[in-house]
């Protein structure tokens, strides 16, 4: 898929690694100028880097997502030098990869943590970012969100809640923003390999996993999503194309929410 962004700068949270990165290089592949944010500095500027070796634009900018003054920093910093934002993608996240536990186990320094990145951080890294994109006379947001705001999932309230606020956020930004020109959409990825759950999809002998197996059932696809498959669907929401589409959530789930049912 190829659409033109040339002449726009875009922001891209947790842009370092995984979907964060295939968002990152898909924009700048398109013509963007790319602003990857990420607290892991050196794997945000190996990406910037290689996105420009292959003659893109690209900077790293290491900061907190919901640090508000590190946030508007950046959004300065980023429009000295590529121009102000047009595009923001807000792609960080984080949730407990181990130790899940129910409601009333659940580890509230957990509960904080998953909250202050994916929910606070949409709202404090929009709020730095959206007076460029008016600034701009409009622009597109993407909030990357989880097939977890959408359906209930056991042992995440954190997560769960979160994306969930994430969803609705999206929606109230674009009944906010839509006037002003500035289109926010929301992709809510399913079950996705990175280099982050490669571990959980396949056991030693590169086969999968019986965990895996398990949560692909679910999955009337029956495998897990790649990176790039995200970034497609950010890629054609941020395409001049789609000038129509607002406060839309697309799941990127392989029919997991279409409601598939396993056979027991």
């Amino acid at each position: 898929m190829h659409v033109d962004l040339q002449g726009q700068t875009a922001v891209v949270t947790g842009g370092a690694l995984g979907i964060g990165r295939a968002i990152a290089e898909s924009l700048a592949a398109n013509g963007a100028a790319v602003a990857i944010v990420d607290l892991a500095a050196e794997d945000a500027q190996r990406a910037a880097q290689e996105i420009g070796a292959a003659g893109r634009k690209a900077a790293a900018y290491i900061g907190d997502v919901a640090d508000a003054a590190r946030m508007n920093e950046i959004a300065a910093q980023v429009s000295q030098t590529f121009g102000p934002p047009s595009i923001l993608i807000n792609n960080a996240g984080i949730n407990t990869a181990r130790d899940r536990k129910p409601i009333h186990e659940y580890a509230r320094t957990d509960w904080d943590n998953i909250v202050r990145v994916d929910l606070t951080g949409v709202f404090v890294t929009s709020q730095a970012i959206v007076p460029y994109l008016l600034r701009r006379g409009g622009g597109r947001i993407v909030n990357i969100a989880s097939v977890a705001g959408l359906v209930p999932l056991r042992l995440q309230s954190g997560f769960v809640a979160a994306k969930a606020g994430v969803v609705n956020l999206s929606k109230s930004m674009a009944l906010e923003l839509g006037p002003q020109g500035i289109l926010t959409n929301c992709v809510a990825p399913g079950s996705i390999l990175t280099r982050g759950t490669r571990a959980l999809f396949y056991d030693e002998s590169g086969s999968y996993s019986e965990k895996a197996a398990s949560l692909l059932s679910h999955v009337p696809l029956g495998r897990p999503g790649s990176p790039e498959e995200i970034a497609h669907a950010v890629l054609f929401l941020v395409a001049p194309e789609a000038s129509y589409v607002n406060g839309a959530v697309l799941s990127v789930d392989g029919g997991w929410t279409a409601g598939f049912t396993r056979d027991w």
